[in-house]
């Protein structure tokens, strides 16, 4: 088995390894100091497990966790931490790491968390088991459109700076949005606020009628409890369309995602009814993520948008399990609207 630990802590890395000479199945073990090198080292080497200090330099541990996941589904992770907070445990756990153990518990119960994550179970050290149970008692929380603005920044990691800019705000009023958001998720600090964002995607919903502004000429649809994305890497296009969504279907509750790092959570846990998804979001196309999609969700309807149509794309987007490609410039109010008949009804 080769093992890759991860830790800007010489002596923390010293004690694990000294640990792990102990198994027997171990065969090599290599260092990583920063995220850099982390994944310098995921790049040029296969591993079977992955022993990680999430607070090292040059590393954002939920966004790379997921991504690492993503990339490198059989291996197994093990997160070694001084972090206690049931929160951010929770938020990890939720990416997909297979066992978080604290640093200030014995460093022989590492070898006993790998040996249990190896025979397929969750490892979680004893002091964290308490706080865990506590934290699925919390109370729902619903947040203002505004809060929504605000956490979405916060999940795609973005400053105070580049929040404002963003929503056109001074850094000042972001940080009084971020002081009451903290209230209201029971955190104390940005990096426990990330993580009960990334285990709590829902929030980031509004509901349809919160959205729009003007009433609606036409009866909107009874739509129930329906969760539908829109994910669009144009702000502006995506509010647009949210709001169209939203005037047309009031009762349905509508998240954002402006990447497919934002939309892949989503899908994971509000489980959508209908996607609107453009075909190219960042430097990956729409029509992959299409078919790894309806291969988690069979009966989530996807509806791919382009600004440049093609009738091969068009194939091969119908092929992938797309409900239909639409060019931008015909999905008007008529055409979004019987898409959700279609779908709801």
């Amino acid at each position: 088995m080769k093992v890759l630990i991860a830790d800007d802590h010489e002596t923390a890395r010293i004690g694990i390894r000294k640990a792990l000479m102990t198994i027997e199945d171990v065969e090599q073990v290599v260092d990583a100091r920063n995220g850099d090198e982390l994944i310098e080292a995921l790049e040029h080497e296969r591993f079977d497990f992955l022993i990680l200090d999430v607070s090292m330099p040059h590393f954002d541990p939920l966004i790379t966790v997921q991504s690492i996941r993503d990339q490198y589904p059989s291996m197994f992770i093990l997160i070694v931490s001084a972090f206690d907070d049931d929160v951010y445990v929770q938020g990890l756990l939720n990416a997909g790491v297979h066992g978080y153990h604290l640093k200030d518990q014995p460093l022989s119960d590492v070898t006993q968390a790998i040996a249990r994550i190896l025979s397929g179970e969750t490892w979680v050290s004893g002091p964290l088991v308490n706080k865990l149970l506590r934290s699925t008692n919390r109370r729902s929380i619903e947040l203002s459109p505004r809060q929504v603005d605000i956490a979405r920044g916060l999940s795609n990691s973005l400053s105070n700076k580049e929040i404002a800019e963003e929503l056109s705000l001074s850094i000042k009023t972001v940080e009084n949005h971020l002081t009451r958001l903290y209230r209201q998720l029971n955190v104390n600090s940005r990096l426990e606020a990330m993580a009960y964002i990334h285990e709590n995607s829902q929030l980031l919903g509004q509901r349809g009628q919160s959205i729009y502004k003007k009433t609606s000429s036409s009866m909107p649809l009874a739509s129930g409890e329906v969760s539908i994305i829109v994910a669009d890497d144009n702000q502006r296009y995506r509010r647009e369309l949210c709001g169209i969504v939203g005037r047309n279907s009031p009762g349905a509750t509508i998240y954002e995602a402006g990447s497919w790092r934002e939309l892949y959570p989503l899908v994971e846990q509000v489980h959508p009814r209908l996607i609107f998804m453009d075909i190219v979001l960042g430097d990956e196309d729409g029509i992959s993520h299409t078919r790894k999609i309806k291969q988690k969700l069979h009966d989530v309807k996807i509806v791919l948008i382009t600004a440049y149509p093609d009738r091969e794309f068009h194939r091969l987007g119908i092929e992938s399990g797309a409900l239909a490609m639409i060019d931008k410039k015909d999905l008007d109010t008529p055409t979004i609207r019987q898409i959700l008949l279609d779908v709801i009804d």
